[in-house]
Protein backbone atom coordinates (compact mmCIF):
# COMPACT_ATOMS: atom_id res chain seq x y z
CA UNK A 1 0.00 0.00 0.00
CA UNK A 2 3.15 2.28 1.11
CA UNK A 3 4.73 1.89 -2.61
CA UNK A 4 1.11 2.15 -4.25
CA UNK A 5 0.53 5.69 -2.64
CA UNK A 6 3.65 6.65 -3.25
CA UNK A 7 3.25 6.51 -6.84
CA UNK A 8 -0.10 8.57 -6.77
CA UNK A 9 2.02 11.36 -5.38
CA UNK A 10 4.52 10.76 -8.04
CA UNK A 11 2.00 12.53 -10.13
CA UNK A 12 3.02 15.76 -8.51
CA UNK A 13 6.74 15.20 -9.73
CA UNK A 14 8.51 16.17 -6.99
CA UNK A 15 6.44 18.91 -5.28
CA UNK A 16 6.02 17.38 -1.96
CA UNK A 17 9.29 18.39 -0.67
CA UNK A 18 10.72 21.42 1.35
CA UNK A 19 10.62 23.52 -2.35
CA UNK A 20 7.16 23.00 -3.24
CA UNK A 21 6.57 26.23 -4.83
CA UNK A 22 7.33 25.62 -8.53
CA UNK A 23 6.72 27.87 -11.51
CA UNK A 24 6.26 27.68 -14.75
CA UNK A 25 8.47 30.21 -16.99
CA UNK A 26 8.37 30.86 -20.86
CA UNK A 27 11.66 32.06 -22.70
CA UNK A 28 12.50 32.77 -26.21
CA UNK A 29 14.92 30.37 -27.83
CA UNK A 30 17.25 30.91 -31.20
CA UNK A 31 19.74 27.81 -32.92
CA UNK A 32 23.05 29.40 -32.04
CA UNK A 33 26.61 27.81 -32.96
CA UNK A 34 26.69 26.73 -29.58
CA UNK A 35 23.68 24.65 -29.50
CA UNK A 36 21.19 27.49 -28.11
CA UNK A 37 20.41 31.09 -28.00
CA UNK A 38 17.94 31.83 -25.07
CA UNK A 39 16.63 34.94 -23.52
CA UNK A 40 13.75 36.75 -21.93
CA UNK A 41 12.83 34.38 -19.37
CA UNK A 42 9.23 35.56 -18.18
CA UNK A 43 7.41 34.07 -14.97
CA UNK A 44 3.53 33.21 -16.12
CA UNK A 45 2.47 31.29 -13.49
CA UNK A 46 3.58 33.40 -10.54
CA UNK A 47 1.89 32.12 -8.06
CA UNK A 48 2.21 30.31 -4.98
CA UNK A 49 2.44 26.93 -4.72
CA UNK A 50 2.89 24.01 -7.21
CA UNK A 51 2.38 25.26 -10.97
CA UNK A 52 3.93 22.79 -13.66
CA UNK A 53 3.81 20.54 -16.63
CA UNK A 54 3.55 23.28 -19.38
CA UNK A 55 2.43 22.39 -22.79
CA UNK A 56 1.77 24.44 -26.36
CA UNK A 57 -1.92 24.86 -27.69
CA UNK A 58 0.18 26.88 -30.20
CA UNK A 59 3.02 29.35 -30.44
CA UNK A 60 0.93 31.77 -28.36
CA UNK A 61 -0.46 29.86 -25.54
CA UNK A 62 0.11 27.43 -22.79
CA UNK A 63 -1.83 25.33 -20.65
CA UNK A 64 -0.18 24.01 -17.59
CA UNK A 65 -1.39 22.71 -14.17
CA UNK A 66 -1.63 25.58 -11.47
CA UNK A 67 -2.83 26.20 -8.07
CA UNK A 68 -6.09 27.07 -7.71
CA UNK A 69 -6.69 28.25 -4.34
CA UNK A 70 -4.99 25.19 -2.71
CA UNK A 71 -6.61 23.12 -6.08
CA UNK A 72 -4.65 22.25 -8.88
CA UNK A 73 -6.28 23.11 -12.50
CA UNK A 74 -5.82 23.70 -15.92
CA UNK A 75 -4.45 27.15 -16.27
CA UNK A 76 -4.34 29.41 -20.08
CA UNK A 77 -1.69 31.46 -20.39
CA UNK A 78 -1.65 33.73 -23.39
CA UNK A 79 1.60 34.97 -24.26
CA UNK A 80 0.73 38.02 -26.06
CA UNK A 81 -1.35 39.59 -23.78
CA UNK A 82 0.08 38.00 -20.48
CA UNK A 83 -3.40 37.63 -19.52
CA UNK A 84 -3.68 33.90 -17.84
CA UNK A 85 -7.24 32.54 -16.84
CA UNK A 86 -8.30 28.58 -16.10
CA UNK A 87 -9.89 26.54 -18.77
CA UNK A 88 -12.80 24.48 -17.23
CA UNK A 89 -14.75 25.02 -13.79
CA UNK A 90 -12.95 23.36 -10.58
CA UNK A 91 -13.74 19.25 -10.46
CA UNK A 92 -13.73 17.80 -7.37
CA UNK A 93 -10.84 16.42 -7.85
CA UNK A 94 -6.83 18.11 -9.35
CA UNK A 95 -6.22 18.21 -12.90
CA UNK A 96 -2.34 17.45 -13.86
CA UNK A 97 -0.41 17.49 -17.17
CA UNK A 98 -2.92 18.98 -19.44
CA UNK A 99 -2.13 18.59 -23.34
CA UNK A 100 -4.78 19.29 -25.95
CA UNK A 101 -6.09 16.57 -27.92
CA UNK A 102 -3.97 17.00 -31.87
CA UNK A 103 -7.29 18.57 -34.20
CA UNK A 104 -9.24 19.63 -31.72
CA UNK A 105 -10.40 22.28 -28.93
CA UNK A 106 -10.53 19.86 -25.80
CA UNK A 107 -7.85 19.32 -23.63
CA UNK A 108 -6.87 16.02 -21.66
CA UNK A 109 -5.52 15.87 -17.96
CA UNK A 110 -4.65 13.35 -15.69
CA UNK A 111 -7.57 13.84 -12.66
CA UNK A 112 -6.84 12.87 -9.46
CA UNK A 113 -9.47 12.48 -7.17
CA UNK A 114 -9.90 13.16 -3.41
CA UNK A 115 -10.83 9.15 -2.94
CA UNK A 116 -7.47 8.09 -4.94
CA UNK A 117 -8.97 7.67 -8.07
CA UNK A 118 -6.72 8.85 -10.91
CA UNK A 119 -7.62 8.55 -14.31
CA UNK A 120 -7.39 10.50 -17.93
CA UNK A 121 -10.17 13.00 -18.60
CA UNK A 122 -11.05 14.79 -21.74
CA UNK A 123 -12.33 18.78 -20.95
CA UNK A 124 -14.17 20.77 -23.55
CA UNK A 125 -14.59 24.53 -23.81
CA UNK A 126 -17.97 24.31 -22.06
CA UNK A 127 -16.52 22.86 -18.90
CA UNK A 128 -17.96 19.43 -19.23
CA UNK A 129 -15.34 16.26 -18.35
CA UNK A 130 -15.53 12.81 -19.48
CA UNK A 131 -13.33 9.82 -18.75
CA UNK A 132 -11.20 8.71 -21.81
CA UNK A 133 -9.69 6.01 -21.19
CA UNK A 134 -12.04 3.96 -18.25
CA UNK A 135 -10.26 2.20 -15.07
CA UNK A 136 -6.61 2.82 -16.68
CA UNK A 137 -5.03 4.79 -14.30
CA UNK A 138 -2.73 7.17 -16.28
CA UNK A 139 0.16 9.00 -14.75
CA UNK A 140 1.97 10.24 -17.64
CA UNK A 141 0.93 10.31 -21.72
CA UNK A 142 1.31 12.04 -24.89
CA UNK A 143 -0.45 11.51 -27.99
CA UNK A 144 0.84 10.71 -31.09
CA UNK A 145 -2.61 11.72 -32.91
CA UNK A 146 -6.28 11.95 -32.11
CA UNK A 147 -6.91 8.18 -31.70
CA UNK A 148 -3.24 7.02 -30.38
CA UNK A 149 -1.88 7.67 -27.29
CA UNK A 150 1.49 6.16 -25.73
CA UNK A 151 1.24 6.32 -21.90
CA UNK A 152 2.90 5.64 -18.11
CA UNK A 153 0.18 4.12 -15.98
CA UNK A 154 0.63 3.21 -12.19
CA UNK A 155 1.31 -0.57 -11.33
CA UNK A 156 1.89 -2.44 -8.28
CA UNK A 157 5.88 -1.81 -8.24
CA UNK A 158 6.46 1.00 -10.62
CA UNK A 159 4.92 2.69 -14.24
CA UNK A 160 3.70 0.01 -16.97
CA UNK A 161 4.22 2.31 -20.16
CA UNK A 162 1.30 1.09 -22.59
CA UNK A 163 -0.12 2.33 -26.02
CA UNK A 164 -3.63 2.83 -26.27
CA UNK A 165 -6.33 3.37 -28.91
CA UNK A 166 -8.65 5.98 -28.13
CA UNK A 167 -11.39 4.70 -30.31
CA UNK A 168 -11.11 0.99 -29.66
CA UNK A 169 -9.99 1.42 -26.43
CA UNK A 170 -7.36 -1.57 -26.63
CA UNK A 171 -4.54 -1.34 -24.51
CA UNK A 172 -1.24 -2.64 -24.86
CA UNK A 173 1.74 -3.47 -22.08
CA UNK A 174 4.83 -2.97 -23.88
CA UNK A 175 7.25 -2.42 -20.95
CA UNK A 176 7.76 -2.36 -17.18
CA UNK A 177 9.53 0.16 -14.90
CA UNK A 178 8.40 3.12 -17.55
CA UNK A 179 9.53 6.56 -16.57
CA UNK A 180 7.37 9.89 -16.81
CA UNK A 181 8.78 11.67 -20.60
CA UNK A 182 6.94 10.84 -22.90
CA UNK A 183 7.23 12.80 -26.78
CA UNK A 184 5.92 12.52 -29.99
CA UNK A 185 9.40 12.89 -32.10
CA UNK A 186 9.24 15.88 -34.00
CA UNK A 187 9.08 15.74 -38.14
CA UNK A 188 8.06 12.14 -37.60
CA UNK A 189 4.82 10.31 -38.59
CA UNK A 190 5.44 7.09 -36.46
CA UNK A 191 7.76 7.90 -33.44
CA UNK A 192 7.36 8.39 -29.93
CA UNK A 193 10.28 8.62 -27.09
CA UNK A 194 9.92 7.82 -23.58
CA UNK A 195 12.25 6.66 -20.86
CA UNK A 196 12.98 3.69 -19.11
CA UNK A 197 14.83 2.89 -15.90
CA UNK A 198 18.19 1.04 -16.16
CA UNK A 199 19.87 -1.40 -13.53
CA UNK A 200 21.87 1.70 -11.94
CA UNK A 201 18.83 3.26 -11.24
CA UNK A 202 19.09 6.20 -14.22
CA UNK A 203 16.76 6.63 -16.91
CA UNK A 204 17.52 5.75 -20.76
CA UNK A 205 15.74 7.28 -23.10
CA UNK A 206 14.20 5.13 -26.09
CA UNK A 207 12.53 5.58 -29.25
CA UNK A 208 9.29 3.40 -30.38
CA UNK A 209 8.29 2.63 -33.75
CA UNK A 210 4.29 2.95 -32.99
CA UNK A 211 3.59 0.37 -36.11
CA UNK A 212 6.26 -1.97 -35.73
CA UNK A 213 6.29 -1.45 -31.47
CA UNK A 214 10.17 -1.75 -31.75
CA UNK A 215 12.45 0.09 -29.46
CA UNK A 216 15.74 2.14 -30.08
CA UNK A 217 18.19 3.20 -27.46
CA UNK A 218 18.70 7.25 -27.66
CA UNK A 219 21.05 8.06 -24.76
CA UNK A 220 21.40 7.87 -21.02
CA UNK A 221 19.96 10.85 -18.66
CA UNK A 222 22.38 12.42 -16.37
CA UNK A 223 22.04 10.81 -12.55
CA UNK A 224 18.75 12.71 -11.31
CA UNK A 225 17.21 14.01 -14.51
CA UNK A 226 13.72 12.41 -15.61
CA UNK A 227 12.56 15.06 -17.96
CA UNK A 228 13.38 15.49 -21.83
CA UNK A 229 12.09 17.09 -24.83
CA UNK A 230 12.76 17.33 -28.49
CA UNK A 231 14.14 20.24 -30.43
CA UNK A 232 14.31 18.29 -33.63
CA UNK A 233 14.59 15.04 -34.51
CA UNK A 234 18.17 14.38 -33.53
CA UNK A 235 18.47 17.11 -30.61
CA UNK A 236 17.43 16.62 -27.37
CA UNK A 237 16.94 18.93 -24.73
CA UNK A 238 17.23 18.82 -20.92
CA UNK A 239 17.05 21.31 -18.10
CA UNK A 240 19.52 20.49 -14.98
CA UNK A 241 19.88 22.78 -11.72
CA UNK A 242 19.89 26.30 -13.71
CA UNK A 243 21.19 25.16 -16.67
CA UNK A 244 19.71 23.38 -19.95
CA UNK A 245 21.81 20.47 -21.76
CA UNK A 246 21.67 19.14 -25.39
CA UNK A 247 22.35 16.03 -26.70
CA UNK A 248 22.91 15.74 -30.36
CA UNK A 249 22.15 12.48 -31.69
CA UNK A 250 25.15 12.94 -34.21
CA UNK A 251 27.32 14.34 -32.20
CA UNK A 252 29.95 12.78 -29.56
CA UNK A 253 27.62 11.19 -27.47
CA UNK A 254 27.35 13.80 -24.66
CA UNK A 255 24.94 16.08 -23.17
CA UNK A 256 26.47 19.43 -23.67
CA UNK A 257 25.49 22.74 -21.78
CA UNK A 258 23.93 24.92 -23.82
CA UNK A 259 22.87 27.68 -21.92
CA UNK A 260 22.91 29.02 -17.64
CA UNK A 261 20.57 30.25 -16.24
CA UNK A 262 21.29 31.73 -12.77
CA UNK A 263 21.22 34.93 -13.65
CA UNK A 264 17.33 34.55 -13.46
CA UNK A 265 17.71 33.46 -9.80
CA UNK A 266 16.06 29.72 -11.08
CA UNK A 267 16.92 26.27 -9.92
CA UNK A 268 16.02 22.72 -10.52
CA UNK A 269 14.92 22.90 -13.51
CA UNK A 270 12.24 19.94 -14.54
CA UNK A 271 9.45 19.92 -16.88
CA UNK A 272 10.39 21.44 -20.51
CA UNK A 273 7.81 21.81 -23.44
CA UNK A 274 8.42 23.46 -27.21
CA UNK A 275 6.45 25.66 -28.69
CA UNK A 276 5.38 24.33 -32.26
CA UNK A 277 7.48 26.76 -33.94
CA UNK A 278 10.67 25.87 -31.80
CA UNK A 279 10.59 29.49 -31.21
CA UNK A 280 9.05 29.40 -27.05
CA UNK A 281 10.68 27.32 -24.71
CA UNK A 282 8.17 26.30 -21.60
CA UNK A 283 10.20 25.25 -18.19
CA UNK A 284 9.25 24.37 -14.64
CA UNK A 285 11.98 25.47 -12.05
CA UNK A 286 11.89 26.70 -8.24
CA UNK A 287 12.75 30.64 -8.21
CA UNK A 288 15.61 31.05 -5.15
Amino acid sequence: MKKYFALLLSLIGGAIIAQENTEVYVMDVNPAYSGLEVFNLQNISDNSGYDSQPSFIDNNTVVFACNNNDQTDISVYNISSEEKSFFNPPTKGGEYSPVQIPNSNEITAVRLDPDGKQRLYNYNEDGKSTEAIPNLQVAYYAFKDQNTLLASVLAVDGLDLVLTNLQTQKVDTLKYNAGRSIHKVPNTKRTMSYTFLNEDGNYDIYQLNIETLESFFVAELPIGIQDHIWLSESKLLIGSGNKLFLYDLFGNGEWQEVANLSEYNITNITRLALSPNGKKLALVAVPK
